[in-house]
């Protein structure tokens, strides 16, 4: 399956051996250790090193469910009338559907794939920055991007990348995404890293943001169960990130935006536990 595809998730392993998995986890990392496959994102791809990375198609059937609660809990984190930059990625892609109905809302992206998720949203205004199209992600990216980003202030920054961990913080696999993730960031007073479980720990090539610069993580509630991710997550509450546990429930059971509060949630920071939906507004 994996060099059919390119990419294979850890659940879908799972479905297709009839096995749970805790144990295709425990086999993939067998595999790994005779250099026969790469684990990435809760999941597995051909081995390749550090610069290696799997296109679009391989990444949306990586992680999907947790990709989609992760995106629940953070649309939560928009309010009415707010200013956010959206970085590329599946996960933020996720998110910018979710962002379709909150009325007012300005979206600065460097992503294709976050654009039209909102193309058609009436009350939302998307800003597309400049750059070269990097086609495997869909994101722009080069100088022309880093430019158009500079003297801009938002609220919040919602990125993702490939791996996350205490020591290193957010990075990616290239180069130029990196580049344009670190203009996007320091666009914003806060910043909010979207990462499935199948990330952390993981140490990719180029770091995007320094565990002490990320303001909130949220991640799935798989991320509780093992103990080496809940390890990093202690770790990355330790060096001052808020977590947000988001549990695999149907999307219905989140508010959706255009019925929140109008202004922007206040979360405690708790670890290890769902964040109550219905918590204060600060």
């Amino acid at each position: 399956m994996v060099r059919a595809n390119g990419a294979v998730s850890l659940r879908e392993l799972a479905r297709v051996v009839q096995t749970s998995e805790v144990t295709v986890r425990r086999d993939v990392r067998a595999l790994e250790a005779e250099g026969l496959l790469d684990r990435r994102h809760g999941g597995a791809v051909l081995p390749g090193g550090f610069s290696r990375e799997p296109g679009y198609p391989q990444k949306t059937h990586l992680a999907a469910a947790e990709k989609s609660a992760i995106a629940d809990l953070a649309a939560t984190m928009v309010a009415e009338g707010d200013a956010i930059v959206v970085g590329a990625g599946t996960t933020t892609q996720e998110l910018a559907r979710r962002l379709a109905r909150v009325p007012g809302l300005t979206v600065v992206t460097n992503s294709l794939l976050v654009a039209q998720a909102l193309a058609h949203a009436n009350r939302v205004e998307v800003v597309m920055t400049g750059g070269t199209l990097r086609g495997s992600n869909y994101a722009l990216v080069g100088s022309g991007a880093e430019q158009s980003l500079q003297g801009l202030r938002v609220a919040r920054a919602f990125i993702s990348g490939s791996g996350l961990s205490a020591e290193r913080g957010l990075s990616t696999t290239n180069m130029l995404s990196a580049s344009v993730d670190r203009a996007l960031v320091n666009a914003a007073a806060e910043v909010v890293v979207l990462a499935d479980h199948g990330k952390l720990g993981n140490d990719t090539m180029f770091q995007t943001v320094p565990s002490e610069a990320i303001t909130h993580l949220v991640t799935d509630e798989q991320a509780t169960l093992g103990e080496p991710a809940a390890r990093e997550l202690d770790a990355l509450a330790d060096c001052g990130v808020q977590v947000h546990v988001a549990p695999m429930a149907p999307p219905s059971t989140y508010p959706t935006p255009q019925d929140a509060p109008r202004r922007p949630a206040s979360f405690p920071g708790q670890r290890r536990a769902p964040v109550p939906v219905a918590s204060g507004r600060r």
